[in-house]
């Protein structure tokens, strides 16, 4: 059984924002992944009001290279940067598959 558009918007509302870490790739994915997360809050007027209005920005794509970046710092991390790199990951995606959600949600029939 597949999640629902409202099933990963709830989780993706309810998940805390993951942490950044001490070195310096992980610094910049955190900073990347808020940056990111600023765009995709645009669901949150869809969801709340009925206003579709996608971002400017092409977040599927961000959000693909972002979660690549962090694919290779997970291969090359262990311990707590490891942890965090994970936990970093598994936000970008469940932003993706929202944001993915939201899209097909506004345009039915155009997924």
């Amino acid at each position: 059984m597949a999640l629902t558009f409202m099933d990963s918007y709830t989780l993706w509302r309810r998940m805390p924002f993951p942490s950044g870490g001490p070195t310096e790739d992980l610094k910049m994915t955190y900073a990347d992944l808020a940056e990111v997360d600023e765009y995709v809050t645009t669901v949150i007027r869809f969801v709340e009001r009925g206003i579709f209005k996608p971002s400017p920005a092409d977040v599927l794509s961000i959000l693909d290279e972002l979660m690549e970046r962090i694919d290779r710092l997970c291969e090359e991390s262990s311990g707590k940067d490891l942890e965090v790199a994970r936990a970093q990951y598994a936000y970008a995606a469940l932003m993706a598959l929202v944001y993915r959600q939201f899209l097909a949600a506004a345009n039915p029939g155009k997924s």
